[in-house]
């Protein structure tokens, strides 16, 4: 008995011995086994973004340019449903985890279909002696497709004004007060008729109805959309003289649905009556060609044009109004608009792919899918470039990748009536996207030229998009050899500082307006432009027309694809280093420089009105302190932001959550004046709207010396 417990006893105690050696064993040999060399992240990182680039194909972008311009995808139609079903079928075979159409209810604005729109010239018996056209002609090879809806202006008021014609150049608020204030024309229950070009064509309605006009007609001269020397589509990319465009004409200032501002249009969703939405015009608007305007400029009478800036390329003497001359003094011009004014139901496409690390936050990349006709251009272009973006996203998802952050990329529906899709699924989303949104890509037109690289976006983004374009290729003929930065600089130099190449501010007019101006979320968009120094036509020739066709851009603006190629390029690699970079690459101490560039440049503008800032003790010591303070915790949040340990997940996801909230710090949650979803205060809007206040400041002090019968300061 004793033997057997002695030797129980032994055997307990050699187990722990026998454990010993064997792990002191294994240790020893895994550290002094050959180390293998694992990837540096840094180049993992570096070959996936080779690898996202490298996947996007030429032909595939020139197939789905060819495929989505077939037909006509007007907003609110069966046929852009069925593209947006195209589009998520798609998505979902390219691998992405979801693939939604979520839809809304908005306002949206269509001709009638029994009484068509249009502009005649009456005798004084009341006959019609002249109509403009109905349609477009349209191009060769679309000579049988249906469902192309005539030129309009989405939201004109209805109705058959009759009254003298008075033209008022580009219908701008100067034009106007020279008419008005310096030639003594009033066009207060005349017909005005103005020329597309340098303002927005709600803008111009805005300030025909300011003016008392009943009506306004718009057309496209010459001198700003044909290029000199080129001939008109079909044997080149000008403008034919029966091309109108379209467009829509309200003032909405971000509201998104005029029925709905500031809310999503959804069942739930309180509206108001269609006839009381917000920035609907009250007088009828209608786009012609410049050969129907040129009819009526040519019999018009009155003053002569104030100068040759009123004057555009019509064989017409431009004469001013009202009324016409010699025979034709008794006829009078009359509009025909029948525009219906209907909530429609329209679908965005929202896909997603889901980030590894950090999937509550977001990259969004979106374009908008619904055109006025074929969309050639304007929207296509970009909606195609998305879709190999998407794609190829997708393929690397399918082979094992996932990025760090979830990505988002939508198709917007109704960009054209108003920026209604994006706006729409902003309002819906508000709290979480600012909460979580890193930044948002636009992926509208590719293309609005083929001459060179234009960027707008946050300063934010400038040192990304700097060095991504120095590792592209540029597309351009005679620059192979060189990177799409080098060919950019040398055509477009920065005006403050020619070492680098020109970026501008993010205004609005396109979707990403509500994520930048309301939400505060950092954003940028890239595309081909022309020479802006050369080339003197606004926009391209044919926008908005229905001679925007695939092969307009084959045969003209990218027979290679390469420019479309290169787009897609930059815009999925800014996509890849925002949701994939462990340190989300944005760089605030270019902000405070632009900070610092638009505060020296109001200063200089209110330096013109050196008197009155000495009469009223005006000072812009505080705003340059801001800006001062700004600058310097920028340097020093960059200092800090280099020492940081890349191992900690913590301190990193503190110090990105800082940079993700830089742009949402200049967001006014009350909006500019008069301008309540505008809620950005810096850059673009921070000079516009401080030299605005600075003078409206002048002008009531002013008025309160002249009513006090003090002497008033010129």
């Amino acid at each position: 008995m004793p033997r057997s417990k002695a030797g129980t006893l032994c055997a307990w105690l050699g187990c722990p011995g026998l454990l010993g050696c064997f792990l002191l064993g294994f240790l020893a040999g895994w550290f002094t086994k050959p180390i293998e060399k694992s990837p540096n992240s840094s180049d993992v990182h570096q070959n996936m973004r080779k690898k996202l680039v490298a996947e996007m194909k030429v032909e595939n972008i020139k197939q789905f340019l060819r495929s989505f311009t077939k037909l006509p995808h007007l907003a609110g139609t069966e046929q852009n449903l069925l593209l947006a079903k195209q589009i998520q079928g798609q998505w979902k075979e390219f691998g992405l985890d979801s693939a939604e159409l979520v839809h809304y209810d908005v306002l949206l604005s269509y001709p009638n279909e029994k009484q068509p729109n249009y502009i005649s010239v009456i005798d004084d018996q009341g006959n019609e002696i002249f109509n403009t056209s109905l349609f477009e002609p349209p191009p060769h090879g679309y000579e049988n497709v249906s469902d192309i809806l005539p030129p309009y202006n989405a939201f004109s008021a209805q109705g058959e004004p009759e009254a003298d014609l008075v033209y008022v150049n580009y219908g701008r608020t100067e034009d106007f007060f020279k008419l008005e204030r310096e030639m003594g024309i009033n066009c207060t229950g005349k017909i005005v008729i103005v020329r597309y070009g340098k303002i927005f064509r709600g803008n111009k309605v805005k300030n025909a109805i300011l003016a008392g006009a009943q009506g306004i007609i718009l057309y496209s001269d010459p001198a700003d959309y044909c290029a000199p020397g080129v001939e008109a589509y079909p044997n080149g990319w000008n403008l034919p003289g029966g091309g109108a465009q379209r467009g829509n004409v309200l003032n909405l200032n971000g509201a998104g649905d005029p029925l709905t501002p500031g809310y999503p249009a959804k069942e739930y969703t309180f509206r108001y009556k269609v006839n009381e939405g917000v920035g609907i015009p009250k007088i009828p608007v209608h786009p012609i060609g410049y050969h129907d305007a040129e009819v009526l400029l040519r019999a018009m009478g009155g003053s002569a044009a104030p100068d040759s800036s009123w004057k555009g390329s019509l064989n017409v003497p431009y004469n001013i109004g009202p009324g016409f001359a010699g025979n034709s003094s008794t006829r009078k011009v009359r509009m025909h608009v029948h525009t219906n004014n209907k909530i429609t139901r329209i679908y965005n496409v929202i896909g997603t792919l889901r980030g590894a690390v950090e999937p509550d936050r977001y990259i969004i990349l979106g374009g908008h899918r619904d055109a006025w006709v074929f969309g050639g251009i304007d929207p296509t272009t970009g909606a195609a470039v998305l879709q190999e973006i998407v794609r190829s996203f997708g393929k690397m998802k399918m082979e094992g990748w996932r990025p760090k952050r979830t990505i988002i990329f939508a198709s917007w529906d109704a960009e054209e009536f108003g920026l209604l899709g994006s706006t729409e699924w902003a309002e819906e989303n508000a709290r979480v996207l600012q909460e979580r949104a890193v930044a948002y890509i636009n992926s509208d037109s590719s293309i609005e030229g083929n001459y060179t690289l234009r960027v707008d976006c946050t300063p934010l983004l400038y040192k990304l998009v700097y060095n991504l374009t120095k590792e592209i290729l540029s597309p351009d003929e005679g620059y192979e050899s060189k990177s799409l930065y080098e060919s950019w600089l040398e055509k477009d130099p920065a005006s403050e500082n020619n070492s680098c190449p020109r970026i501008n501010k993010l205004g609005s007019g396109s979707d990403f307006e509500a994520y930048f101006q309301r939400l505060g979320i950092a954003s940028g968009r890239v595309r081909y432009t022309k020479n802006r120094k050369a080339d003197k036509y606004s926009n391209y020739p044919a926008y908005h027309t229905v001679y925007e066709t695939f092969e307009l851009v084959e045969k003209f603006y990218d027979p290679t694809f390469k420019k479309h190629l290169t787009i897609a390029q930059l815009r999925g690699k800014l996509v890849y280093e925002l949701a994939d970079s462990q340190v989300i690459p944005f760089d605030c101490r270019d902000y405070g420089e632009a900070l610092k560039e638009y505060s020296n440049r109001i200063y200089k503008l209110a330096k013109k009105h050196e008197e009155q800032l000495k009469l009223y003790k005006v000072s812009f010591d505080p705003l340059f302190s801001a800006v001062v303070n700004f600058s310097k915790a920028a340097d020093e949040f960059h200092r800090r932001l280099e020492q940081v340990d890349k191992k900690d997940p913590v301190t990193v996801r503190i110090m990105n959550d800082q940079l993700m909230y830089i742009e949402r710090a200049f967001i006014d949650p009350l909006g500019l004046p008069g301008r309540k979803f505008y809620r950005c205060v810096a850059l673009l809007l921070l000079p516009l709207a401080l030299f605005k206040l600075f003078k409206v400041a002048i002008q009531w002090r002013i008025n309160c010396t002249e009513k006090k019968g003090e002497k008033r300061v010129e």
